[in-house]
């Protein structure tokens, strides 16, 4: 039965929380690039929203630091800078595993048959040369994995620093694609056995040693906002 006490939200928070949601999605999934302006018509245009929630909801992405803001306070999708690149990656070195770790206690029969389905995703994406698939398939796998942590706090520091990253990451799924089985492979095989073995210590040394390749493929391959 409805919970008589509880206050329902007003129609006005529901369509922000839609409209932060979607605009996070297409963020994610590559709708906007590094220095692209998101003007609150164009937002709108684009993803068939009302103005007032998608104005809450961009105000909301810049106050997490998902979004920049222009002088005047329009928001912009970030490119980032060197160091700002690997200032997000110590961060993710630090969180990411730590979310593995807490993971590895509550992962079912269940969770290690999706995560093996999305290895096999990523594999075929790979060699279908789709790297929107490979992307896909590789946040899907990392969102699963920490998501049986069962921190929603930590879930929600992680999915904050992927935001921040997630344009520049769209800009290089080519690159990305090219060295996924050399410079930048992923781990995420290892990553499963290691856990169905029960050592996390080798689990969470494959992720760190993941995040850390693509990284460094990253910042010899890819220009920044410092670059000359």
């Amino acid at each position: 039965m409805p919970d008589k006490n509880k206050t329902p939200q007003p129609a006005s928070g529901l369509l922000e929380e839609e409209a932060y949601q979607r605009i996070k999605q297409a963020i994610i999934d590559g709708s906007f690039s590094p220095a692209d302006k998101l003007s609150i018509r164009g937002v709108c245009a684009t993803l068939s929203l009302s103005p007032m929630p998608v104005r809450a909801a961009l105000r909301r992405l810049i106050n997490e630091r998902a979004l920049d803001a222009t002088a005047s306070g329009t928001a912009l999708v970030p490119r980032l800078t060197r160091q700002e690149f690997q200032e997000l990656t110590q961060m993710r070195l630090q969180l990411e595993p730590l979310a593995l770790r807490l993971a590895a206690p509550h992962l079912t029969a269940s969770d290690y048959a999706k995560l093996n389905a999305l290895v096999a995703s990523h594999e075929a994406a790979r060699l279908a040369g789709d790297p929107a698939g490979v992307r896909q398939a590789d946040t899907d796998f990392m969102l699963a994995l920490y998501r049986a942590s069962r921190s929603q706090l930590l879930l929600s520091f992680i999915e904050s620093l992927w935001l921040r990253r997630s344009p520049f990451f769209w800009e290089a799924r080519w690159a990305l694609l090219s060295a996924s089985t050399s410079r930048a492979p992923h781990r995420h095989s290892e990553i499963i056995h290691a856990l169905q073995g029960g050592d996390i210590d080798a689990a969470q040394a494959f992720l760190t040693d993941e995040i850390q390749s693509a990284c460094q493929f990253l910042l010899d391959v890819m220009s920044f906002k410092d670059d000359t």
